[in-house]
Formats: structure tokens, sequence, C-alpha cells
């Protein structure tokens, strides 16, 4: 198993459990909890790869993502209150989870031929629309669209990114400054309570 493989293993767990946090918030049964880990953990890779046309979509041929989503929604149902002390541990892990996906998104994006930037968006979709997905069938309004430095950071990274990949920087390399980069953008922004400007 490789580091990008199992940090993917971790975020898309990770995710699943910030699902069933929402769905019990909003008093949902453990099916709907269940439902709701699922679209959180893969939504995002789902959509992405059903926009470029790379099909069957990611967790299709790869059975470790069901399973992991399968632990993590009696785990996190069960030991709700013992996670919830863990936020900052998960936000750590949530942090990394979208800089991984996002760069994860642009390459399979590139891959594919396909302008970079469309890649930045599909690696923004990535990251971040498995949230967009929970928080509309949880009836709240997606944290992406609260004025939160989140897709934004998302973004960010991705450009980041690509000029680092453009200096001919190892693959490794630029994928952990890049991760660095959104985890410091999403600490900073949380810390400080950076806010994008409201629509009035």
């Amino acid at each position: 198993m490789n580091f990008i493989y199992a940090i993917d293993l971790i975020g898309t767990f990770v995710f699943a459990i910030s699902g069933v946090l929402t769905a019990t918030k909003q008093k949902f049964d453990i099916f709907g909890a269940a439902v709701i880990a699922f679209v959180t953990a893969v939504g995002g890779g789902t959509l992405r790869d059903m926009l470029i046309g790379s099909t069957p979509v990611g967790w299709m041929q790869d059975n470790n993502y069901l399973i992991l989503i399968g632990i993590a929604v009696p785990l996190s149902f069960f030991f709700r209150k013992y996670i919830q002390k863990l936020r900052k541990t998960m936000f750590l892990f949530d942090a990394v989870g979208i800089g991984l996906f996002t760069i994860l998104g642009l390459e399979k994006t590139l891959a594919l031929g396909l302008h970079p930037a469309v890649a930045v968006i599909m690696g923004t979709v990535s990251a971040c629309f498995g949230g967009v997905v929970r928080d509309v069938l949880c009836n709240v309004v997606p944290l992406i669209f609260r004025g939160t430095v989140y897709a934004t950071a998302c973004m960010a990274g991705a450009i980041l990114y690509l000029l680092l990949r453009n200096f001919s920087l190892q693959y490794e390399v630029a994928m952990i400054i890049t991760i660095v980069f959104i985890i410091v953008i999403r600490i900073f922004a949380v810390r400080r309570k950076w806010k994008l400007p409201e629509m009035r």
C-alpha cells in the first residue's frame, strides 16, 4: 500500500465519520446516517469521475472504500461522544484529506488531456462536493456557501500544485507542499475567522 493510497483511504474514513456526525445532529436513524456517510466520503470523487467520463467510478473498482465506510458508520454512531472530543484531530485529517483529494482529482483530470483550468475545478469538486451533497441532504446550507475559506483553499492549493509541477518538482514533493499549504490556510481561516465577502 503506497502513501497516497493510504491517505486516500484515511480521508475516506474521516469524511464518512464526518457524515455520520452531521446526520446525528439532524437526528437521522442509522440507515440515514449510513447514506450521509457514503455520499460525504465518495460523493465528490463520484461526481468528478462522472463529469470527466471516467467510469466505473473509483469506489466501484475498490471494495476497500465501501469496507471503510461500513466500519465508520457503526463506530462513529456508537462512539460519537468520544469522537467529538477529537475535533482537532478530525480537523487535521479533514485538511489533509481535502488537500490530497484536490491533487488526486487534478491529476486524474490532467491525465485525460483536459485543460488545467478544468483540472483545478475537478480537484475542488473531488475535495468539497461530497460535503455539499451531505449538507443538502441534511437540509443545511453547504459549508462552502457560508463564506468559509474551504473550497477557495482547495482552488489555491490546486493552482500552487500546477505551478510547482511546472518547475519540475517531484510529484511527492509538490504534493506534500500543497497539502501543507492547504492545511495552513484552513488553520488560519478557522483561528482568525477569515470569511469571504457576502453578496448583498
